[in-house]
């Protein structure tokens, strides 16, 4: 019974922390504070110097996330120095009232302007506001400049030191973690068709399958990512192939599932698929060190015995029963990646030069940070009418809305799930300092306890991450003596009001609007999928051998960063039914178009369809690619006259005579992207006709 409690609780817990990375960050902040107050205590400082030093090195942990080691140095020495420049310009504000207000506001615009650079501006733009804003609130003045500049390189040290000796991070050990978030979400996956068929296809169900496919998939994309890190090429090829077969097989039972539980089954079948998934649960390997055990026992041969038998005589939910069956043969494939052999040697991809981000350009970027500047002056002025000693914490408002967001619908959600959160958190800090007023040892563990849940929701909940940071005010107010609960509403007023000041400037001043972004994105989508179908082509025909695993990869995060965009038009908050739909049915068609370009990248070899057919698969790709290309125009100038009209597939087969299974399910994958793209077409207003019949 304990063994499987633990069992439940870590297959949890790797679901829905893949790699355990959100909970290493998390450790990481906690473990740095708790070195840099203990460096702290020989000195002697007072208690908001030393909360400088704590402040340091959880934003250190919080914020720095460079790709490699080497990287993450470079940006805690960088943030060192703009923390320092920060520190004493907020304290030298303090003691010329106007400036601090207007150098706080200028932050902002810095902070939201240097994304563009990716992680390191991220980091870099973060440090500077958050290390400008904790002096003002701790009421730092100009005399103890040089104290807390000496508590923030003990807090960034205190940090290195955790992140480069104490929890250094192990590739090796994270790609297994990885793959066994994999596993769980694969058992998530298969359970949800489960729930699915049970309900009889219930709209909850339905939602728990996209969920978790969703999920799957993300995994997917951390295991390609991290894989060169551990193995070599080849390997990193085989286990990126055997992964993505797995998805693939994941959904197709989706579909079949959705497509079996549209009409009404016989008595007895429902319950029958549901034990025939449960049993195939229960047979998967939670560690994926282990070798399978799924294909030495009878269930599994049984599994392929009736998962064969649709084509001879079908019975009701065969369709499901081949399903599992190829889902098993996926898994159990997967499972034998300690082969050291790889089915395709591909040439080393040559370093491509990454093209430099312009230090200075006009784009939605500097739109945005031009609508933060102005939305922070508005909630100096709308802060400072509800207190004037407190307004800081509206201006913070408007950096949190604007940071990782481009356009007003995601300004809008973020900014609700924040004042949400802090509503909440209301709540918390209140029962919280009511709890342990007067004891400081409670109080500090209570700290580490909301800085822990803070850093660890903040990737994935702005309404979980709002209510600790909330709590964690309260606490922080109660350790200081200025605790009370009126300091807490006014929190919750000036967040409210630093919301709606943002989300005024986003929509008024210079606004972006969401579909503007998605037509954006949807456009580099586009450009992915056009390299990928030539480079498909390219291979099939055996031309030049090219890897289009990594093609496909790039496709998908095109796809994801579609989905993270498109959010505001299919949030629920969103209470225009029409534009929800139109959201769902593009993201929805997108995510098509990506799974078939995985199917056709898992099962595509080099030189495939060479040959006498050669020539029918350029025509064929050729009339894809310029269907790619009339929708990217469309997309590209959504006001002007609208292109050409697609063409349709002519019927006529790209290959005949192929009997092979492997190159028949290439073409397969290739027509329904083709379909996919129509679809597409059609959702954005672009008609389709039907190209001249072969004769």
């Amino acid at each position: 019974m304990i063994t499987d409690v633990r069992n439940a609780f870590l297959d949890r817990l790797a679901a829905a922390d893949p790699g355990l990375v959100r909970l290493r960050l998390a450790a990481s902040a906690v473990l740095g504070i708790v070195i840099a107050v203990l460096a702290m205590q020989p000195l002697h400082f007072p208690l908001t110097t030393t909360l400088v030093a704590a402040i340091a090195a959880m934003m250190s942990a919080f914020t720095v996330n460079d790709a490699t080691s080497g990287g993450q140095a470079v940006t805690l020495l960088l943030a060192l120095l703009v923390g320092a420049a920060s520190i004493t310009a907020a304290c030298f504000g303090s003691a010329y009232a106007p400036l601090d207000s207007v150098v706080f506001v200028l932050l902002i615009f810095v902070a939201v302007y240097v994304q563009r650079f990716g992680a390191r501006g991220i980091a870099l733009g973060s440090m500077a506001f958050f290390l400008f804003f904790f002096p003002m609130f701790l009421q730092a003045h100009l005399a103890q400049v040089p104290h807390l500049l000496l508590a923030l390189a003990i807090g960034v040290a205190a940090n290195a030191v955790v992140r480069f000796l104490l929890l250094r991070r192990n590739a090796e050990s994270e790609l297994i973690r990885y793959r066994q978030a994999f596993r769980a979400r694969l058992g998530a996956a298969v359970r949800a068709t489960e729930a699915y068929i049970s309900s009889g296809g219930s709209d909850r169900s339905d939602r728990q399958i996209r969920t978790s496919v969703e999920r799957l998939h993300e995994v997917v994309l951390l295991i390609e990512d991290h894989a060169p890190d551990v193995v070599d090429d080849r390997r990193a090829d085989q286990l990126r192939r055997r992964v993505i077969e797995v998805e693939l097989a994941v959904q197709w039972l989706v579909i079949t599932v959705r497509r079996t539980c549209s009409h009404p089954l016989p008595e007895g079948v429902a319950d029958d698929l549901v034990a025939r998934l449960s049993r195939f649960r229960s047979l998967m390997e939670r560690d994926p060190r282990d070798l399978p055990l799924i294909s030495e026992t009878g269930e599994y041969s049984r599994m392929l015995v009736e998962g064969s038998r649709i084509d001879e005589r079908a019975h009701p939910g065969d369709g499901v029963r081949r399903a599992i069956a190829e889902l098993a043969v996926a898994d159990d494939r997967a499972q034998r990646i300690a082969s050291l052999q790889s089915t395709v040697d591909f040439p080393a991809d040559e370093d491509e030069e990454a093209e430099p981000t312009k230090a200075f350009a006009y784009d939605n970027q500097t739109r945005g940070a031009i609508q933060a500047v102005l939305g922070g002056g508005l909630a100096v002025l709308a802060g400072q009418l509800i207190s004037p000693q407190r307004w800081y914490w509206a201006v913070l408002t408007v950096f949190v809305v604007f940071i990782g967001t481009s356009s007003a619908g995601a300004r809008f959600v973020k900014g609700m799930r924040r004042t949400g959160g802090t509503l909440l958190g209301i709540v918390g800090g209140v029962a919280l300092a009511l709890l342990v007023s007067g004891n400081t040892p409670a109080i500090l563990a209570l700290l580490l306890v909301c800085v822990f849940g803070m850093v660890y929701t903040a990737r994935v909940s702005q309404f979980l991450m709002a209510f600790f940071v909330t709590s964690m005010l309260g606490l922080l107010y109660s350790l200081l003596g200025t605790f009370s609960i009126e300091v807490l509403w006014i929190r919750v007023a000036e967040t409210a009001v630093g919301a709606a000041c943002g989300l005024l400037a986003a929509v008024v001043v210079l606004p972006v609007r969401t579909r503007a972004v998605m037509l954006d994105d949807i456009a580099i989508a586009l450009d992915e999928l056009h390299e990928f179908v030539e480079s498909a082509a390219t291979l099939l025909s055996g031309r030049e051998n090219v890897n289009i695993i990594e093609m496909s990869r790039d496709l998908d995060r095109a796809v994801e960063q579609v989905r993270l965009t498109i959010e505001p038009l299919t949030h629920p908050i969103n209470l225009r039914s029409a534009r929800r739909d139109y959201g769902w049915h593009v993201l929805t068609t997108l995510e098509g178009i990506a799974f078939r370009a995985r199917h056709v990248a898992a099962r595509a070899q080099p030189g495939q369809l060479a040959g006498p057919v050669s020539e029918r698969l350029d025509q064929f790709a050729g009339r894809i690619i310029a269907n790619v290309d009339l929708v990217h125009e469309a997309v590209s100038n959504p006001n002007g006259s609208r292109p050409r009209k697609l063409v349709r597939d002519d019927g006529t087969p790209v290959a005949d005579r192929i009997d092979e299974a492997e190159t028949r399910a290439v073409l397969s994958s290739l027509s329904h992207l083709d379909e996919g793209l129509i679809a597409l077409g059609r959702v954005l207003g672009i008609g389709a006709q039907d190209p001249p019949r072969h004769s």
